[in-house]
């Protein structure tokens, strides 16, 4: 820093001479009774560069603070897993769990959607480099990733800005970094208007011996910050960003969203699966949300011990940044090691190699203190946890709001309904053709889904699937889902059902379902309707991997998803993880051959409420989602599961009931089919009740698929057979594959390319 500056520098002695000296911790985020409790913590007023660590630190995005009370039950389920147990859970970088043969898995799904809405491709691309990290500071290699968004109606001018920078955003850093995206979702709905979810997974893998956890332990020990240098880019980004509604003009604060460098990234990750590999790092964090702030006060928070570090070592892309803004940049692409002193010359030497830079800016101390210098002077003296952990808690009232009854009355089950042949097969024209279920090409196209050549299922595809091991064909298979609208109608139910339908989609290719991690999309805390919807979907999630019997591994919570007094649709997004023994025996979505027995597995009733069908033609939303079984679903999940190798297709049954599923099946390899429906065409043809599958095998094998079906206790319809190049329902209606074709993939082009 310039000599002229420095007598201005805020340090800690300044801080103890001036107590009084007004601060801008309102404009940081920060309420008066947390600014107090900082003075209390300290004894003395904060210096400029711990008030801006405190405030990223306990923004709402970086500390949780509206929804921990809620987010703590998920502890108390089990860790272990159908197949083994939890090698690391919640208060991880992200979740891993055993796969069997000495491998292990890591995932976790997070939101980047306010930046994405400012700025949507840096917004989308950094969200997908942060999850990547993440993924990375666990010891694992990268091997996929998935982008779940939400957007306005595809015809508003704002989702006509937004979608098409946050599309090239996600597939413009994950196919730099050689990353198949194998799934994920795009959901329109007008609550998402000015308010885009933009959520990023990303699963690795790796050997349990090389799992890496972010603490900062053993006294002498050297921190080390490496990759790209720290810039004035995201300085208060994400954190604040993400703890602010945006008013009808836009956000109120806009500041710089990060700039993403993917062919530094791909550096990074090679140049630490090295220095692991070499058995070099003590322990490990990435830098994302609040940056250095969080990076240096977590691990010293993890360890057992103290920190100190020079900031002026700092590589900087701007000398002008103060020694809060060093702090507080969310510049990306960026780590942070703890290395014992005899392995720094060969740390160094391997970044060196890839062309990384890396700088020791500190050490592990034997105090409890970490102590932030610059240029000799002291501006950071703070307890590490009070910043990392001991934030502020909020126990924010919650009440069901009083509309909900009325909402709950208004039934979709009372509408006009198609009763000819002529009205269902239209119904079944326009629901195809609609945003929510039409081809998804225009976006998926832009993304690179088997670059590695490990990807084994990708979108269109129930769930994505990649190989882990080539000589054993050992594989996971992952899904994101949630119906905001069920959530909306019930947020208990509505989050059981984002659950079941991912673990559902997994177990359609033959996996078995593992774990979750779940991104908890919701409005303002602060309206206490939201937080009763939150605390609701908590609870609903809790309670079914209780009785699933799989472990919630870690998760993301984005709060303030509104503009102006609209919320968004309580979305909140479950990713389910699964593995399969054998990928090459993995169950296909579409049907793949002609002749083959079509079969309904699971019960169909009368559940239209939330359903696209009410969305779509009456732009209805009201009464309650379709019913839970959680036993239903883990039965049907068993017999997908154990019928691989004798089920030919499966495909679940989701958004447009029946009729979507088999055009969906039909069109995947231009195969059509005969069917014969109940009396009530209509409900059998559009109900969106759940643990349901339709499901081919070949004729030969129908016995031992009532069999199975019998001994799982999963009704079993038969439905028909494949063959043909019509879609047939006996006794209404019957469509060509190729008429469904056209209007299922004319809709996004059409809207995107106008």
């Amino acid at each position: 820093m310039p000599e002229t500056s420095r007598p201005t520098l805020d340090t800690v002695a300044v801080a103890a001479q001036d107590p009084d000296r007004d601060q801008p911790w309102a404009d940081l985020g920060l309420k008066a009774d947390e600014y107090a409790k900082i003075r209390e913590i300290l004894g003395r007023r904060p210096t400029s560069s711990e008030l801006a660590m405190y405030s990223v630190m306990w923004s709402e995005h970086c500390s949780y603070k509206s929804s921990k009370v809620h987010l703590k039950q998920f502890s108390e389920l089990s860790q272990e897993t159908p197949l083994g147990k939890t090698l690391a859970g919640i208060g991880e970088n992200a979740g891993v769990i055993d796969i069997g043969q000495g491998y292990a898995v890591t995932f976790k799904v997070e939101s980047h959607n306010h930046p994405s809405y400012v700025e949507p491709y840096q917004g989308a691309a950094t969200g997908i480099g942060g999850i990547v990290r993440d993924i990375l500071a666990m010891g694992a290699r990268p091997v996929a990733v998935m982008d779940p968004l939400r957007f306005g109606p595809l015809d508003a001018d704002d989702t006509q800005r937004v979608l098409p920078g946050i599309v090239a955003g996600v597939g413009g850093y994950g196919n730099c970094l050689g990353l198949p995206n194998i799934g994920g979702e795009a959901v329109f709905d007008e609550t998402y208007l000015g308010n885009p979810l933009v959520n990023a997974l990303c699963v690795g893998v790796l050997r349990h011996e090389d799992l890496h956890l972010a603490k900062a332990s053993g006294v002498g020990n050297q921190v080390i910050l490496y990759g790209a240098r720290t810039g004035g880019d995201g300085i208060g980004g994400v954190s604040v960003l993400a703890s602010e509604t945006f008013d009808a003009d836009g956000p109120a604060k806009r500041p710089a969203v990060q700039v993403g460098d993917p062919f530094m990234e791909k550096l990074l990750i090679e140049c630490t699966l090295e220095i692991f590999a070499a058995g070099l790092v003590a322990g490990i964090q990435d830098l994302g949300g609040a940056g250095l702030s969080c990076a240096t006060s977590e691990l010293a928070s993890a360890g057992d011990g103290g920190m100190a570090v020079h900031l002026e070592r700092v590589p900087l892309r701007d000398s002008t940044l103060s020694p809060e803004e060093i702090l507080m940049s969310e510049s990306q692409e960026r780590m942070m090691a703890v290395v014992e002193p005899d392995d720094v010359e060969a740390f160094l030497a391997i970044c060196a190699k890839w062309d990384v830079e890396a700088v020791v800016i500190g050490e592990v101390t034997d105090g409890d203190r970490l102590e932030i210098d610059w240029h000799g002077e002291r501006v950071v003296d703070v307890p590490p946890r009070s910043v990392a952990h001991d934030g502020p808690t909020y126990h924010r009232p919650f009440a069901r709001p009083d509309w909900q009854d009325a909402l709950q009355a208004d039934g979709a089950e009372a509408l006009p309904r198609p009763g000819t042949g002529d009205e269902l097969r239209e119904t079944l024209l326009r629901l195809i053709a609609s945003p929510n279920l039409c081809d998804k090409s225009w976006i998926t196209d832009q993304y690179d889904r088997y670059v590695q050549g490990n990807t084994v299922l990708a979108q269109p595809s129930d769930s994505g699937m990649v190989r882990i091991d080539d000589e054993t064909n050992l594989g996971v298979a992952l899904s994101t889902d949630c119906n905001g609208r069920f959530a909306k109608l019930d947020p208990y139910a509505g989050a059981q059902l984002a659950l079941v339908e991912s673990y559902r989609n997994v177990s359609t290719g033959g996996a078995l379902p593992l774990a979750i991690s779940d991104c908890l999309n919701f409005g303002s805390p602060e309206d206490p309707a939201v937080m009763w919807q939150f605390a609701e979907a908590c609870r609903g999630l809790k309670d079914a991997c209780a009785e699933l019997g799989i472990p919630v591994t870690g998760g993301n919570v984005s709060l303030y998803n509104q503009t102006g007094e609209t919320a968004i649709l309580p979305t909140p997004v479950v990713a389910v993880l699964g593995v399969i023994q054998d990928v090459t025996q993995r169950t296909p979505t579409g049907f793949v051959a002609e002749g083959e027995r079509i079969f309904l597995l699971g019960s169909t009733r009368e559940e239209l409420s939330g359903s696209e069908w009410a969305h779509v033609v009456h732009g209805h939303l009201g009464g309650r989602p379709p019913a839970v079984d959680l036993a239903a679903e883990k039965a049907l999940s068993q017999l997908l599961v154990d019928g691989v190798g004798l089920l030919t297709s499966a495909h679940d049954l989701s958004d447009g009931g029946l009729a979507i599923a088999l055009a969906e099946s039909s069109l995947r390899n231009g195969i059509g089919a005969a069917v014969a429906v109940g009396a009530d065409a209509f409900v059998d043809l559009f109900s969106e009740s759940a643990a349901r599958a339709v499901v081919t095998v070949r004729d030969a094998d129908a016995d031992a698929l009532v069999a199975l079906a019998e001994k799982h206790g999963v009704p079993l319809t038969p439905l028909g057979r494949t063959g043909g190049d019509v879609l047939a329902v006996e006794g209404q209606f019957e469509v060509p594959v190729a008429e469904l074709r056209d209007a299922w993939t004319a809709t996004l082009p059409a809207a995107m390319d106008a």
